[in-house]
């Protein structure tokens, strides 16, 4: 084997990495990735902060936001980071496909639920006039925090796609790279949640 590692940080599937090998270099790109999506969310949330008190004499947040809805959504997602924790668990320590796809089936229904909620508020302040061309803080808004629920729906794509391929073939290895990654993916999801729900929803009411 060769002298070189790359001992990469997040949930591992493996007891230890001695070479660099193919899982090392997909699990650091897709680092690479979540670097630059961050950078992305930061650059939006700094246009947000900006225009959130240009209401232009329209609704503000306090006139649009559900903060009872949001907090559904809100329990929704963190739950759904902790049943994606167990099914990563249950696929390293070998508890069995079916176990595995229960797990990531559990985490896909509280993403929907997540995902139902948020667009009902969306349709609620269209309802109340706060449609993404009535004034800056509408439109950072709207650039944000859809931004994240289209990264959602993509994840709960994905994991459809790895629960069918658990179902076809079983699981492999590209089954076992892909929940590892699908993990830093959905816990990064969380955190760019919970800086939305304090900056944007609970930061809006004060």
């Amino acid at each position: 084997m060769s002298g070189n590692t790359l001992d990469n940080p997040g949930f591992r599937l493996r007891a230890s990495y001695h070479h660099v090998d193919r899982e090392g270099e997909v699990m650091f790109g897709f680092w690479v990735f979540l670097m630059s999506d961050a950078i992305i969310f930061g650059l939006i949330f700094a246009t947000y902060a900006t225009m959130v008190r240009a209401t232009a004499g329209g609704p503000g947040p306090k006139q649009l936001f559900d903060i009872g809805s949001v907090a559904i959504e809100t329990s929704a997602l963190l739950l759904s980071s902790f049943t994606y924790g167990l099914a990563s668990l249950a696929l390293r320590y070998h508890a069995g496909r079916w176990a595995v796809i229960a797990w990531l089936a559990v985490t896909l229904v509280l993403a929907f639920v997540f995902l139902w909620f948020e667009v009902h508020d969306f349709l609620t302040m269209f309802a109340h006039g706060g449609s993404p061309d009535r004034s800056g803080f509408t439109s950072a808004f709207f650039g944000l925090v859809p931004l994240h629920g289209l990264h959602v729906t993509s994840g709960c794509i994905w994991m459809v796609v790895l629960i069918v391929r658990m179902l076809r073939k079983g699981i492999d290895e590209d089954v076992r790279l892909g929940v590892q990654r699908l993990a830093l993916f959905w816990h990064f999801l969380d955190i760019v949640w919970i800086a939305i729900f304090s900056l944007v929803y609970l930061g809006g009411l004060v």
